[in-house]
């Protein structure tokens, strides 16, 4: 397995998400659905580790795709404006994957996957809801809702198949990929919802918000190639390839 094939495999399933949730007029104002890469890699890893992975597991994979195309949509409206067409049409857009999900959810009849992506879904808007609440929380407690807004549905999709082993190589990966993102507006001065309520938490601490975020960061890298490391489960390239993920994140933070 290279590189190649990776991006061949991320390019199907994003295809296969299109096809599945394809409409004219949404795609004409909003464009295709947002959908992250590096969620789709970390979802299909048992795949490229040659896990068991028939018609059932593709398709739900798909449909964990939908939903974050979902919640995507949603997530892109801007605070102050939602009354031009274009991003009443990007509302209208995340309902209707929404319903898509729920289309082909129901049509399954997969009850274990109904019930799992149900409670993921669930938790992470609760997570996410807690970025406009006033409380004042700990940088960890911000984490811990950050890894489950950014890799909760994927833990739900690998808990149900049998694939736990590969929850904490997920959870410390797109966690690091998000405060990465995170901090690197923060220096080009555009601060998100998320970044405001991490420097609070930071300065409420009494410690620097870029110094603390960057440490968190390095932490977490160190962490994440050990567990890789010590994943015996993996087959050499896999582990090789999450190895150079890690690294080549490493490598743009130095630079």
């Amino acid at each position: 397995m290279n590189a190649t094939y990776i991006q061949n495999s991320i390019a199907q399933l994003k295809t296969e998400i299109f096809m599945d949730v394809r409409h004219r007029t949404l795609q004409k104002y909003t464009g295709v659905p947002v959908l992250d890469e590096n969620q789709l890699f970390y979802l299909l890893v048992p795949f490229l580790n040659g896990e068991e992975w028939q018609q059932e597991e593709r398709e739900a994979a798909i449909t964990v795709g939908i939903v974050y195309a979902a919640l995507a949509a949603h997530d892109h409206i801007k605070e102050l404006d939602a009354t031009s067409k274009e991003q009443q049409l990007t509302v209208l857009a995340g309902d209707f994957y929404s319903g898509r999900y729920y289309e082909i959810l129901a049509k399954s009849g997969n009850v274990a996957l109904i019930r799992n992506l149900s409670q993921g879904i669930v938790q992470r808007c609760e997570h996410q809801i807690k970025v406009y609440e006033a409380e004042k929380r700990t940088l960890e407690q911000w984490y811990t809702s950050i890894t489950n807004i950014e890799s909760g549905l994927i833990s739900k999709f690998f808990e149900l198949y049998s694939f736990s082993n590969y929850i904490p190589i997920v959870e410390k990966s797109l966690l690091i990929l998000r405060l990465e993102r995170e901090w690197a507006t923060y220096q080009r001065r555009q601060v998100t919802i998320m970044s405001r309520v991490l420097e609070e938490s930071a300065r409420y601490a009494g410690v620097t918000y870029g110094n603390v975020i960057q440490d968190k960061i390095v932490q977490l890298k160190t962490e994440l190639l050990q567990v890789i490391d010590e994943a015996s489960f993996l087959q050499v390239d896999v582990k090789q390839a999450l190895q150079a993920h890690v690294e080549a994140s490493i490598a743009s933070t130095n630079g």
